[in-house]
């Protein structure tokens, strides 16, 4: 099986690697100032094409990467989600970025929790991050509804290394323990 055949389901969101057609949602979501606020800022649609591509690439050289977040009930991309490592960075990491129209509906917490069961199951990860910017408020509230606690400041790499960045997580014990609660509640 292809990695490119990977997906992994949700109440209402399909998680998948990114496909060629995914690149005209992407480009618009990342030249949205809102939405690309805390991501690195707005970028033009050649830098989105090469971050697009990195993201790509990254299945191709781990095994994994972003997931494109497709909604089921419209098969509309609606952003971009899961396990990220790239060189340089603090740790493993599930992160989420969802197109502003689609914000307050719940995607993130619901895909993350599906990519964070994915990292610990498949990619034996013992713990998870989620670097977020001091003034994300959105952010941390997702962690929190993850179970995720503030770990700790750290820094990105370059080109995000201006300023420190909140880092936010769970052991694989904790995840565990989080979710024997969840399914008896």
């Amino acid at each position: 099986m292809s990695i490119f055949d990977l997906q992994l389901e949700t109440e209402r969101l399909i998680l998948r690697p990114p496909q060629v057609q995914d690149f005209e949602p992407w480009a618009a979501f990342i030249a949205d100032e809102e939405s690309a606020r805390h991501i690195g800022g707005v970028q033009p649609r050649p830098i989105a094409w090469r971050a697009f591509a990195a993201v790509v690439g990254g299945w191709h050289l781990q095994g994994f990467g972003f997931f494109s977040v497709i909604e089921k009930a419209t098969g509309q991309w609606v952003g971009r989600l899961g396990p990220w490592q790239p060189e340089g960075w603090p740790g493993t990491e599930v992160g989420w970025s969802i197109a502003r129209e689609h914000w307050g509906k719940g995607y993130a917490p619901e895909g993350a929790r599906a990519a964070t069961d994915w990292a610990f199951d498949k990619l034996g990860w013992d713990e998870v991050i989620h670097t977020i910017a001091e003034d994300n408020a959105n952010s941390k509230s997702v962690a929190a509804k993850l179970g995720s606690k503030f770990l700790r400041m750290g820094w990105l790499p370059a080109p995000h290394d201006a300023k420190p960045v909140e880092i936010w997580g769970q052991s694989r014990e904790e995840w565990m323990a989080n979710r024997k609660k969840e399914s008896r509640a």
